[in-house]
């Protein structure tokens, strides 16, 4: 009895499947980028037909183009207009504010690709019955011919207008350039010149009309202010009339603190009030000066003394006196001239008397008068003091009508004055917009230009090239990647084999360092953790087709699980099409179909250890009913005492679509490996051959995606480019001992190298 090695069994915490694919160390960006570059490479001749195409369309669309030339009027867009009259009297054209001043431009923009703009130079050209512009618009002789509707003519050529139309507008400036485009260019200069004319035409016209209605307007509001005015008037005349309010305009009635100042009564009062005033003054005046002569020696107070005549007497008396003590002194007392100084003397004084006794009695008169002169005034102050009371009362009416009236007037007075300046202003065009540079006449056409329909092709042609790979990649129903295996065949993805230079992947395997061996290396891990109790004991390996790679991969793996220490044996089952004896060297003269066909021992046919590493059981002559062979209870006890003997047993199965033989093998396997060669089978087969697989009671451990390009693949999987880190290595020793051997097969003929991808 054969003693086997320990059975390796899995990490617990090690994932059931591992080594499937390398993890992408890029972000999804810059691998989603890669990986359309690799879709891209993969057709490339597609797209490159494609893109050559749009050239060659492109080309063949500009020689049969008819020229077409481009005139181009500017015209500078101001953010307000001159200032005529020394100050704009139009608040219309008052200058946007910062912030609106962008609005205001886009706006203009708007106003020259508008319809009315359109319509007013067609209108001005007369364009709708112009054969030329027809023409020169690309448009059949037919849409002018006689019978055509009138409005669906106007539309068209309107239509045609706004459609060859260009307005560009740079931020930086506020030099607009009006551009237009068709088949003759004189008409094409024509066209453009009256665009900039009609839209400065027009922006005159939309002024005038603002100033129109404002003038209307203003009008309308100007007589009823002047109607509100008279009747205002008319109310605050008859109120007047009715109360007898009779009032001046002389000061404003309508100021509460002179509520009632433009009265007659009010004015009389005033005056009589200043004539008492003066009437008292002049009175105590009076009184004084009568005061002083009252009760007081007749020629003692001042206003006798004061009085000339009583001067001139008491001058006189004077005079007299010293002339009579003079002749006193001269002559005796009863002299005459004595007596006649003595009468005169007595004569002055008796005169004197009498003039300053008329003095007092004018002071006293003066004094009665005045006191008499202000009572007087002083009762007709009250009596108007009360009339103007009571005025006043009856003038509260009036002051709030006197304020509706001077209101109506102060509208009034503004209307007026505002229809006097939009009059004044009306017959003034000043425009915003002026013209910079005229349209000439376009000496070379601007379309079609060959190089920028060839770049318009470009782009085109890339996106008509992008948009087919895309829709090729999405259509594809190929396995082409490694996520393709689990997510279009929901299965797990054991390894990953790249794909042999010149198609020899035996001398591949030959040297341990290189990237096939080093792929299978891999697999030969995941398969040690491919089951929850470690590695299978019989594992089938399969392919839906024939040449996917099936046979290379036995055998590495059973090379690998020999360098390992297992005893491993493999087996060709495939007995339409065996390979292994071809690598064994030798003749496939007994095997599998001779166990099958008798009761020999198993050792009887099982080639002895060499320096693969591992034993062999060769397939043996090709029977005449392999999947009877394949299915009898034989072929189950051969595979019974098989795993007795050995670790591993690792059977190369024939491929599952259209033969029988491979669910037969894989139900009495412990696992079936799928082989997919990428970019080959399709989907669709392989979970046709997946289900065969499981109707059978197989076990699908997984696939191995083979012969896999990544450099066709993207960079998203330059991962796998790493294994031949080591082949800067010297490879002249294989660590296998297939070195000669392989050799001697690559001296043979390239059918037979060819043949162990089976």
């Amino acid at each position: 009895m054969t003693v086997h090695q320990p059975r390796i069994e899995p990490n617990p915490r090690q994932p059931q499947h591992f080594g499937a694919y390398p993890a992408a160390s890029e972000n999804a960006i810059s691998a989603n980028l890669r990986y359309a570059a690799a879709a891209v490479r993969r057709h490339l001749w597609m797209a490159l037909a494609i893109v050559i195409g749009a050239f060659a369309l492109a080309i063949v669309a500009t020689m049969l183009a008819k020229p077409q030339y481009t005139a181009v009027t500017s015209v500078q867009i101001n953010d307000q207009r001159d200032e005529v009259l020394g100050e704009e009297l139009d608040s219309s054209v008052s200058a946007p504010a910062d912030w609106d001043v962008d609005r205001f431009l886009n706006t203009q923009l708007d106003v020259l690709r508008s319809r009315s703009l359109a319509e007013r130079v067609a209108d001005a050209l007369d364009l709708y019955d112009d054969p030329r512009f027809f023409e020169a618009m690309g448009l059949p002789p037919e849409v002018v011919a006689e019978g055509v509707a009138e409005a669906r003519q106007r539309e068209t050529v309107i239509a045609l207008l706004q459609g060859g139309l260009s307005v560009d507008l740079p931020r930086s400036t506020r030099v607009a350039d009006i551009g237009f485009t068709s088949g003759d260019p004189e008409l094409t200069a024509r066209i453009a010149n009256a665009f900039a004319e009609e839209f400065i035409q027009a922006n005159l016209q939309r002024s005038f009309n603002s100033s129109s209605y404002a003038r209307n307007f203003v009008s309308e509001q100007l007589e009823e202010a002047r109607a509100n005015l008279e009747a205002s008037e008319q109310v605050l005349n008859d109120y007047a009339k009715s109360v007898g309010l009779i009032r001046t305009r002389d000061a404003l009635a309508s100021d509460p603190r002179q509520s009632n100042a433009g009265t007659v009564t009010a004015a009389s009062l005033l005056q009589l009030n200043d004539a008492a005033i003066q009437a008292q003054a002049e009175r105590i005046a009076a009184q004084s000066r009568y005061q002083a002569v009252n009760g007081t020696p007749l020629l003692s107070s001042q206003p006798v003394l004061s009085n000339p005549t009583v001067q001139a007497l008491m001058t006189r008396r004077a005079a007299l006196d010293a002339e009579l003590q003079t002749a006193r002194g001269r002559y005796l007392p009863d002299h005459p001239t004595i007596g006649r100084l003595e009468t005169e003397l007595a004569a002055v004084g008796q005169q004197l008397n009498a003039a300053a006794r008329n003095v007092v009695g004018s002071v006293r008169s003066e004094y009665r008068a005045t006191a008499a002169a202000e009572s007087q005034l002083n009762r007709q102050v009250e009596r108007l003091r009360g009339e103007t009371l009571a005025e006043q009362d009856r003038s509260v009416r009036y002051n709030t009508l006197a304020r509706e009236a001077d209101t109506a007037r102060s509208i009034y007075d503004g209307l007026l004055q505002r229809y006097r300046e939009l009059n004044a202003s009306a017959g003034i065009a000043s425009s915003n917009i002026a013209i910079i540079d005229e349209a000439g006449v376009p000496a070379v056409p601007s379309s079609p230009s060959l190089p920028r329909n060839l770049v318009y092709a470009a782009l085109i042609g890339l996106l008509l090239a992008g948009g087919a790979v895309f829709l090729r990649e999405q259509l594809t129903d190929s396995v082409r990647v490694p996520e393709d295996v689990e997510s279009k065949l929901q299965l797990p993805l054991l390894g990953v084999i790249p794909r042999a230079a010149e198609g020899r992947p035996l001398e591949a395997l030959a040297d341990p360092k290189s990237p096939i061996a080093e792929a299978h290396n891999s697999l030969r891990g995941s398969l040690l953790y491919s089951t929850t109790q470690g590695l299978p004991d019989v594992i089938a390996i399969t392919s839906a087709q024939a040449h996917e790679g099936k046979s290379t991969t036995s055998v590495a793996a059973a090379a690998g699980f020999a360098r390992m220490g297992l005893k491993t044996l493999l087996i060709d089952a495939d007995l339409r099409r065996p390979s292994i004896h071809r690598l064994a060297g030798s003749e496939n003269v007994r095997g599998l179909t001779d166990l099958l066909t008798s009761q020999d021992p198993v050792e009887s046919a099982i080639a002895p250890s060499n320096s693969y590493g591992f034993d062999v059981l060769l397939s043996g002559p090709i029977p005449p009913s392999p999947s009877e062979l394949l299915s009898s209870l034989r072929m189950a006890q051969i595979i019974k005492l098989s795993s007795d003997i050995y670790d591993v047993v690792i059977v190369d199965s024939p491929p599952v679509l259209g033969l029988a033989d491979a669910p037969s093998l894989s139900r009495l396997a412990d696992g079936t490996i799928f082989v997919i060669e990428a970019e080959r089978g399709r989907s669709s087969q392989l979970r046709a051959a997946m289900k065969r697989v499981r109707d059978a009671n197989g076990i699908l451990l997984g696939a191995v995606l083979a012969k896999f390009d990544p450099e066709k693949a993207g960079n998203r999987y330059s991962a796998y480019s790493g294994y031949d880190y080591y082949s800067y290595a010297d490879t002249s020793k294989s660590v296998f001992g297939w070195q000669r051997k392989h050799e001697a097969a690559a001296r043979g003929t390239s059918r037979d190298a060819g043949e162990l991808v089976t």
